[in-house]
């Protein structure tokens, strides 16, 4: 029986993601869509096969680089691109088939960062050693580190927005049987608690005040930031129509621009300090960003906790308590509540990959909860989404979708 032949549209559907940068939407996707169809249908090209070709590829554009003259930076620069064009199929091939692996997700961002590496350092070095100038040094160092330093942040922000939503959900079910429990009965199940940027993720075109009142158990993480800068949402939502996502200079950005463009205007060093700088921008966006969620972030718990929470810079009633304590006080309590329940120690889950030292003896029992990690980013295409699309468990693109806080 002859196999059904895909469409170019159906392919698009099933691999694109619905926000990426806009250098992959109108410079990658279009190629990478195309090239998929004609590979796809055989069966020894694998994901990780295409992710080690990216990187061979990736090392002949570094050896071009290397040469330096203006030859040399032209194929080294179309090297590149094409090295990320076969980045971003072993993704889209591994969605498609779905026989994408953990160690595959980990084998592309390993890849990713020596590419930028070997590439940064050739280009940077051929420069220098035609020209004597130090400045390429320099911007090689700049180039490794600010890579490194969006993929590192990136990462540890997911993580701590993982850590704030775990909180959060323990503290809305831990309120739940506190209710059930006044009233002697049994607890109902809850309505699954969804958090206000997964709704706006999945429904692109619809007002965060209109999915909070057709919705039950929102929270919203980011209301501070929306209530500032009212006008982020509608660019936001004019952007996501193309499935051009806010982050506008992020790291592909960032490395198309000094290893593409720069090489082939001839304007290395200019290209590289002013994708610097706006790569520099966007990030403390995000950590700005970040800043007023955690702020959202106490709030809904303190909303949530079964006791008032001690104001910033007040101190504790059991620390005033000296050699003039009250005769009969009890110093093991406040307020009739054991101190080591109203003020307890923090839990793991609050800061993951954080021990202490020195390092305490857990009980048998004790269930380390870390987060960390990511999962393939959802499929889809251009288009509005369904109405009040709840989504499950939260789900990042790969280690580039990490980037998407300003979402």
């Amino acid at each position: 029986m002859r196999k059904r032949k895909l469409s170019l549209r159906a392919v698009q559907k099933l691999t694109c993601k619905k926000r990426d940068a806009w250098w992959t939407v109108l410079l990658v996707d279009p190629v990478a869509t195309r090239v998929l169809i004609r590979i796809a249908r055989f069966g020894f090209i694998t994901p990780n096969g295409v992710t080690w070709g990216a990187l061979f590829v990736g090392l002949g554009s570094a050896g071009f680089f290397l040469r330096g003259d203006t030859q040399s930076l032209i194929i080294g620069a179309a090297l590149y691109h094409v090295s990320f064009i076969l980045d971003c199929i072993d993704g889209k091939l591994a969605r498609l088939k779905g026989n994408g692996t953990v160690f595959g997700g980990w084998l592309d961002y390993v890849f990713d960062r020596i590419r930028v590496l070997f590439c940064a350092l050739a280009l940077m070095g051929g420069q220098y050693l035609r020209t004597e100038s130090a400045w390429y040094l320099i911007a090689a160092l700049v180039v490794v580190f600010l890579d490194m330093l969006r993929y590192v942040d990136a990462l540890q922000i997911y993580k701590m927005r993982m850590s704030m939503r775990t909180k959060i959900e323990k503290l809305k079910d831990a309120r739940h049987a506190a209710e059930a429990a006044q009233v002697a009965e049994t607890p109902a199940e809850e309505p699954k608690v969804v958090f206000m940027e997964d709704l706006l993720r999945e429904n692109p075109g619809v007002e965060a005040d209109i999915l909070k009142q057709q919705a039950d158990n929102v929270v919203d993480l980011h209301a501070q930031f929306r209530d500032r800068f009212p006008w982020y949402t509608r660019l936001r939502q004019a952007l996501l129509r193309s499935r051009v996502r806010p982050h506008l200079i992020s790291g592909i950005e960032f490395q198309m621009f000094i290893f593409i463009i720069g090489p082939l205007v001839g304007q290395i060093l200019w290209t590289t300090a002013v994708s610097a700088v706006l790569l520099g921008l966007f990030e403390l966006v995000i950590m700005y960003k970040f800043w007023l969620s955690t702020r959202d972030f106490t709030r809904v718990v303190e909303e949530l906790a079964p006791e008032p929470v001690i104001a910033g810079g007040s101190v504790a009633d059991h620390l005033h308590a000296g050699r003039h304590r009250r005769a009969g006080l009890d110093r093991t309590s406040v307020g009739g509540i054991p101190v080591d329940q109203r003020f307890p120690a923090p839990e793991p889950y609050e800061d993951p990959g954080f021990q202490p030292y020195p390092e305490p003896r857990y009980g048998a029992g004790f269930l380390y909860e870390g987060h960390d990690g990511s999962a393939p980013a959802q499929a889809g295409y251009a288009g509005a989404a369904p109405i009040l699309h709840a989504p499950g468990a939260h789900t990042d693109g790969h280690w580039s979708g990490a980037e998407e806080h300003l979402r």
